[in-house]
């Protein structure tokens, strides 16, 4: 959200954190019988796609919340 002309930044700012946030509590706390790390590659698809669909910024925010959640499930699949 920082390189995009938005008008009131520090809104979007909040709503890209929380979006963020809650890619890594729904991996966590979701039971869906995928593999880890694809449980969290979907995930972070799935909510990352509203943002970019209202912002029309596709690749950037699909690529950091996918690539995130990808990386959180495999890490949390590590640890258990």
């Amino acid at each position: 959200m920082v390189p995009l002309p938005i008008r009131d930044k520090p809104v979007a700012m909040l709503g890209s954190f929380i979006n963020r946030f809650a890619i890594g509590f729904l991996i966590a706390t979701t039971n869906i019988p995928l593999p880890p790390w694809l449980k969290g590659a979907s995930i972070g698809l799935l909510l990352s796609l509203p943002d970019a669909i209202i912002t029309k910024t596709y690749l950037p925010i699909i690529g950091v919340g996918t690539t995130g959640g990808l990386i959180i499930g495999s890490l949390l699949g590590a640890l258990n």
